[in-house]
């Protein structure tokens, strides 16, 4: 069959969508590389702030085109919040360190600290926890803090001092103030301005006289037996300035708001994240001054919720960048690969040693019409030899002219040309000399078939 020349256009067509095929496959690549990874975040709190400020990061990831996003879930406090965690309901939750199962947690940042403040009105003789004695303390927040209320009833026996404790709403503190329904308050809040001013809120307000700070002198082996607490000295005048109170640092308890993943979030991912609310953070302070407690968690071994390990790379500065992961396999890969290409031609070179190549069946075509002109009867037949000659050596020219490695050069083709050529000649003038032979297409169509076979003995 003759081979087909391709036009010089389609070449260029097909070398073109080839380029554009590949520019695609890369393009494709890169865009499914760097593709946003979207996590879903559980945040609530009873004033709406833990939502507030997930929801401004949240929309900061999404203006800064960061590697991760946040979809916000909201839920009415963290102890809900902790529980669509631990229900592996979303992927990240604002979570209270005291509150809720966090057996799977891992902290990407610290939202913030919250201090356990108790408080007793203006005027009250009550000096330490111990003066709380058959008194009812107001808990500020319910069910947040009843882990807070039962460190406190542990460590100071106080069921025995028969303190009790009532739930109550941020909007009927005032009043239970007010109708003495309690005679003191436990509150559980971050030292921000806004928190500071609803405390203030609770209480008349006179140069004069103002509410009473009572130490928790204890919290030092309240955070030894449940590590979810620290103590803490709240500082010199942080409820007012003057005359300050407290008037002097106050001890107390102080646990913290967390952001956690669960430890099967991917490391990478989990770095990115942690990388992009610390710059979310620092564009957002300006607007939302609470984001100034936003802190980076303990890396320690033995800190109370461990730190997600990526994380921690970004942390501690050990991140590992693309060709840091990749590098080793980008290089490697194009030697494996012609390694195993090479391999490869050499298996399939031994597994077709000894047939023939496509220029050696040519020269068996040759040879074959070399027999066919010794054993030709007639001038018409030598023509049609002469006739598959051409086609032979025209296939061999074309397949020379696209550059087809399975061609034979020149050299051969004319040594074979000129050899058939002379047999046909040869062959001519041997018909053309028999005694009595009549012109050869008469005889051809005369001669009884055993004289062709006499001829292709010669």
């Amino acid at each position: 069959m003759d081979s087909i020349r391709i036009p010089s256009w389609l070449r260029i067509a097909l070398v073109a969508g080839v380029v554009v095929l590949v520019a695609g496959a890369a393009l494709f690549g890169y865009r499914w590389y760097s593709r946003p990874t979207t996590l879903t975040v559980a945040a609530g709190s009873l004033d709406g702030e833990a939502t507030k400020l997930m929801s401004a990061l949240a929309s900061r990831l999404t203006a800064a085109n960061a590697p991760v996003r946040l979809k916000l879930v909201e839920t009415a406090n963290a102890l809900e919040a902790a529980g669509m965690f631990s229900s592996n309901k979303t992927d990240l939750a604002v979570v209270r360190g005291d509150v809720g199962d966090l057996s799977q947690a891992q902290v990407i940042i610290v939202l913030a600290h919250a201090v356990a403040l108790l408080i007793a009105p203006p005027g009250s003789s009550i000096a330490e926890v111990s003066g709380l004695k058959r008194l009812t303390v107001g808990v500020v927040g319910g069910e947040m803090n009843r882990n807070v209320v039962t460190a406190l009833t542990e460590e100071y026996d106080l069921g025995r001092a028969n303190v009790t404790f009532r739930n109550l709403a941020p909007s009927e503190t005032r009043r239970a103030l007010d109708n003495k329904e309690v005679r003191a308050l436990l509150v559980v809040v971050p030292l921000a301005e806004k928190y500071l001013a609803m405390l203030r809120g609770f209480f008349l307000q006179s140069p004069k006289i103002a509410p009473v700070l009572i130490p928790i002198d204890a919290a030092g082996a309240i955070a030894v037996k449940q590590r979810a607490y620290e103590s803490f000295d709240v500082p010199k005048g942080t409820l007012r300035g003057s005359p300050p109170i407290p008037a002097d640092d106050l001890t107390t308890l102080r646990v913290s708001f967390y952001l956690v993943a669960n430890k099967q979030l991917d490391n990478d991912v989990a770095g990115a994240l942690a990388e992009a609310l610390m710059k979310a953070r620092r564009d957002l302070l300006g607007e939302l001054p609470m984001l100034a407690q936003i802190t980076a968690p303990s890396t320690d071994s033995d800190a109370f919720l461990p730190v997600h390990p990526g994380a921690a790379a970004f942390y501690n500065g050990t991140q590992e960048s693309f060709l840091d992961r990749w590098g080793n396999a980008i290089f490697l890969a194009p030697m494996i690969f012609g390694g195993l290409v090479s391999v490869a031609a050499a298996a399939w070179k031994f597994l077709r040693e000894g047939e023939p190549g496509k220029s050696e069946q040519a020269l068996d075509q040759l040879y074959a019409l070399g027999r066919r002109i010794r054993s030709a009867a007639g001038e018409s037949e030598l023509s049609e030899i002469e006739r598959d000659i051409d086609k032979v050596l025209q296939m061999q020219r074309v397949k020379a002219a696209a550059g087809d490695d399975n061609a034979l050069d020149v050299t051969t083709l004319n040594v074979a040309a000129h050899r058939l050529q002379s047999l046909v000649h040869d062959r001519r003038t041997m018909l053309a000399a028999r005694p009595g032979e009549r012109p050869l297409d008469q005889a051809q169509s005369s001669r009884p078939t055993h004289a062709v076979t006499s001829i292709s003995d010669l």
